[in-house]
């Protein structure tokens, strides 16, 4: 049978009363604790333990993206130095470019036994660059047969970067010698740019 409880007497003067509402809270703070052990807070200790291998797992990815961008970047940097090293070594400054071509030619040419004659050069701006540019030059010289191999040979084995576009030979009437046009194309690079 239940008792009537009265609500308006508080606090309770009676020591059983005040023992009922200790238990009674206990036993409210053993519920609470007890659901708690269940249901952890951040979880079971096997969801913080799949946590744990997963963030470990994202840690072995992310070093080995950081290594694979640092080698990727270091191999950046060595391809940005090769350029720069080929552009210095082979595009010749603009300003200089046309003389010390035709000192090379007409080395060669002493070299084969070529007689040079009269040569021209043009300017073009290259696509897709603001420092390069290409210079198409038009050489003329007078040479035999056999010198005329030994001359091309030798330009194609000179340290500069030159493209042999064309090359018309003509014989001369009544003579062995061949009246040779050689066109030439290099690039050459804004004076003091080294890209």
């Amino acid at each position: 049978m239940l008792r009537n409880f009265n609500i308006n007497v508080w606090p309770p003067n009676n020591p059983r009363a005040i023992i009922q509402l200790s238990l009674g809270t206990l036993l409210a703070a053993n519920l609470v604790a007890g659901y708690f052990v269940i249901r952890p807070i951040g979880g079971a200790p096997e969801d913080l333990q799949q946590q744990v291998v997963r963030i470990g797992d994202d840690i072995v990815k992310q070093k080995t993206n950081l290594e694979a961008t640092r080698a990727l970047s270091g191999k950046i940097e060595i391809g940005r130095k090769e350029g720069g090293d080929f552009l210095s070594k082979f595009f010749l400054p603009r300003r200089t470019a046309y003389s010390t071509i035709m000192t090379d030619l007409y080395d060669v040419a002493n070299q084969s036994k070529v007689t040079p004659k009269d040569s021209t050069n043009n300017i073009e701006p290259v696509d897709g660059s603001d420092s390069l540019e290409m210079m198409q030059i038009t050489a003329n010289f007078e040479a035999s047969y056999d010198n005329l191999l030994h001359f091309v040979n030798l330009i194609d084995k000179t340290n500069r970067l030159l493209i042999l576009e064309g090359l018309n030979a003509t014989p001369q009437q009544g003579a062995k010698t061949l009246n040779v046009m050689l066109k030439l194309d290099t690039y050459v690079r804004e004076d003091g740019s080294e890209q």
